[in-house]
């Protein structure tokens, strides 16, 4: 286009949970934005012209043509499927290094689409359950609440108390965000029960929850968990900040489609439909979708100084912010600034000063546990969870059980929803297909199909927790030496592993979980055994897509990445704001810290613009 734009206040790399909170922000306060998508902008029915939504109700599935890895990694020439969100993996791969402490895998590099969120306009939060729990006071304060302990389980070396470290923000500093964020994104649930502090109820109310989530209540109050509805950043009433109304029958919003997929009908609040979508037509907002940002350059003095990018016909450009901020997801965000190093030495001395850039990669702590209840139930009407509670999560329940952090736990009402959902669970791993399940299983055909889905359908109930994983610089995101993807770039090379204590905490927590299923179905103690991710035969590449860390920050320059308000520290315009900006991964899911932190990141550049 002749007079494409190629200045701007702000550029943002991102329009996800990080980078969509800047643009509302900063387009609202009169400032030009631009922001870059490398994947397309789907629209729900009631913006597409035709009413009928881009989503195909198959986002989180890879249904396509068998394809067959070619890369030089240890599983070359294994099958995969890609989905119309994810990138091709012989085009984008990230790889992980696998060390075989777990004896189900050789030990070597593999080629996985974990840590991909999703290449469309709103990222994860088009694709994600949308549980948007508020993190505990403590996971704030986890370095000064360990300081002083000596009894902590599996940590014979100290590790916790080395390597944990405070936010530079409280949870006190952080609520009016919470608030921000739960009102303009659109978020049900209820207050009551949680044991964080509330200044304002900024929820709408919760539907109806699903019959078979009533196993669950019962287990939490037998056990005295006291539980609150689950915040989910779903709408059940109209919304006016967005503009989007609820259905007559609020009810009807409940559908297991909700979960793992694009919502045609916008109600789940990504960050387009939220956030996104409310500026679209402001004249000083422009989205380019499709395009892939390649790398950054600063000038002499440590501002960025152009943003070069492929746009969707493959042709490179380059724009300009006064700020750029870079939100593309922790481990592309990681990566793309150390691909930039490799273009400027200028940008590389300063991105590298530290050392510490890509170190501390976080995800968390998760698993639970899973149970055939009394009944069959239709899941499909249902959200991702009912309930929740924040019994492990206290400081008491901590130091009785001998953790350095707490977890959340709660129902996953939606799980397994669907027949299609059965077989993407079976024998998920770093290369999730729908097929493989069944390729596995050459037993179940016919009746033995049929009993196995009689059996399964409509049955299971599972309880989760997320947890703070125990941060360690030997867990890290680099460039991969030798495998490059389709533009020429390094691959991301993610390399990580589970410490003891993390395990002990999963074990512990996965029990919690185990408990509560059989109190609330009457069932006889040790009788459901939970787990933990690590104990999968991938588990060190398990992330649940909760992409943390690898450029913390902090109040010392020499031990963090970024400053409190996430600009890089010897950049003066550079400021990175997706989850990978956290210290410690918290005790819930991360996309509501992430959207609140980037609500407080654009009021500083709002002074920083003045």
């Amino acid at each position: 286009m002749a007079n494409e734009q190629n200045q701007f206040d702000v550029v943002i790399i991102g329009s996800g949970a990080g980078g969509a909170p800047i643009a509302h922000t900063l387009v609202k306060a009169g400032k030009s934005v631009l922001v870059l998508e490398k994947g397309p902008l789907f629209l729900p029915q009631y913006q597409a012209p035709d009413g009928i939504s881009d989503f195909k109700r198959d986002e989180m599935f890879a249904t396509g043509s068998e394809k067959i890895i070619n890369h030089d990694v240890s599983n070359k020439g294994q099958s995969y499927y890609s989905s119309h969100v994810e990138p091709d993996l012989n085009d984008e791969p990230h790889i992980y290094r696998e060390t075989g402490e777990n004896h189900t895998r050789a030990a070597g590099d593999y080629a996985t689409i974990e840590g991909y969120t999703a290449q469309v306009v709103g990222g994860g939060t088009q694709l994600y359950g949308a549980v948007s729990l508020r993190f505990s006071e403590t996971d704030f304060r986890l370095q000064s609440f360990n300081e002083n302990r000596r009894d902590l389980v599996n940590d014979p070396n100290d590790d916790v108390r080395r390597n944990a470290r405070d936010w530079p923000i409280s949870y006190q500093e952080m609520l009016p965000w919470y608030e921000k964020a739960e009102t303009l994104v659109g978020i049900n649930g209820t207050v009551q029960n949680q044991k964080k502090p509330f200044d304002h109820d900024c929820y709408q109310t919760p539907l109806d929850p699903n019959p078979i989530s009533s196993y669950a209540a019962k287990g939490m109050d037998a056990l005295g968990m006291t539980r609150f509805r689950t915040p989910l950043a779903v709408i059940t009433q109209d919304h006016a900040p967005s503009g989007r109304k609820v259905p007559t029958d609020p009810q009807t919003a409940k559908t297991g489609y909700v979960n793992r997929y694009g919502d045609p009908l916008g109600l789940k609040s990504n960050t387009w439909v939220s956030l996104l979508s409310p500026i679209k037509d402001q004249p000083n907002f422009e989205l380019r979708p499709n395009c892939t940002v390649t790398h950054l350059e600063c000038d002499n003095q440590g501002n960025i100084s152009k943003v070069f990018y492929k746009d969707p016909s493959g042709e490179t450009k380059s724009v300009s912010g006064k700020v750029t901020v870079v939100a593309c997801s922790a481990i592309e965000s990681v990566r793309l600034l150390k691909i930039s190093a490799q273009h400027h030495l200028n940008f590389d001395r300063r991105i590298h000063h530290n050392g510490l850039l890509g170190k501390y990669f976080l995800t968390h702590c998760f698993g639970g546990a899973n149970v055939i209840v009394p009944g069959r139930f239709d899941k499909s009407i249902s959200l991702d969870s009912d309930w929740a509670t924040e019994f492990c999560a206290t400081d008491e329940f901590l130091h009785n059980n001998r953790l350095w952090a707490g977890a959340a736990i709660y129902n996953n009402t939606s799980d397994a929803a669907l027949p299609i959902s059965l077989a993407r669970t079976m024998y998920a791993q770093d290369l999730d297909t729908i097929w493989k399940g069944f390729t596995e299983s050459t037993n179940l055909t016919g009746e033995v199909l049929l009993d196995w889905l009689n059996k399964n359908f409509g049955t299971t109930l599972s309880i989760a927790f997320m947890a703070n994983q125990v941060p360690l610089d030997t867990n890290r995101i680099e460039l991969h030496p030798s495998i490059k993807d389709k533009w020429n770039r390094p691959a991301a090379y993610i390399i990580k592993r589970w410490h003891d204590h993390d395990k002990a905490l999963m074990d512990i927590m996965a029990n919690q979980c185990a408990r509560i299923l059989e109190k609330g179905c009457g069932m006889p103690e040790g009788s459901i055994h939970g787990g933990g991710v690590y104990s999968a035969e991938n588990g060190l590449a398990r992330i649940a897509n909760h992409i943390l860390g690898g450029a913390r920050f902090g109040t010392d320059r020499n031990d963090s990445v970024l400053d409190v308000n996430c600009r890089a520290w010897e950049f003066g315009n550079l400021y990175v704001t997706d989850g990978s900006f956290m210290p410690t991964s918290g005790g819930a899911n991360p996309t509501l810290t992430i959207q609140a932190n980037a609500f407080r990141v654009a009021e500083h550049l709002k002074e920083v613009l003045q």
